[in-house]
């Protein structure tokens, strides 16, 4: 994974992508109608559930020469709410929390649903 580089007042901060998308993924995991995250199986072209441990692998972060940060989501939701009203509120938790976390901008966040799944 790349890594992301900033300048503070106190030294370098190099952050890995991967511990970006780790904590997106616990953000993500509390929002409200969002099951978890999809594992794409490329040879069937089927979503998966991942599990707690592999939430990450459902999330790719890059950064950009700007140092902005564009997240993308590969979700499951539950089945019956509003999937505008989850997305909109995925991004805001999101924007909110990695922003304050990292320091870094986000200047995306894209929303792929992958399916759709019946809470028991």
């Amino acid at each position: 994974m790349k890594t992301s580089l900033f300048d503070t007042h106190k030294g370098n901060v190099s952050v890995d992508t991967e511990v970006i998308a780790q904590y997106a993924a616990s953000v993500a995991d509390g929002c409200f109608g969002i099951v978890g995250m999809a594992g794409m199986n490329t040879k069937d072209d089927i979503a998966n559930l991942l599990k707690r441990e592999s939430m990450a692998n459902g999330i790719n972060v890059a950064v950009s020469s700007k140092k902005k940060l564009t997240i993308d989501f590969h979700v499951i939701v539950s089945y019956g709410v509003n999937i505008v009203a989850v997305s909109d509120n995925l991004v805001s938790s999101v924007r909110y929390k990695v922003e304050e976390c990292t320091g870094l901008e986000i200047e995306r966040i894209n929303i792929f649903v992958e399916g759709v799944r019946r809470i028991d």
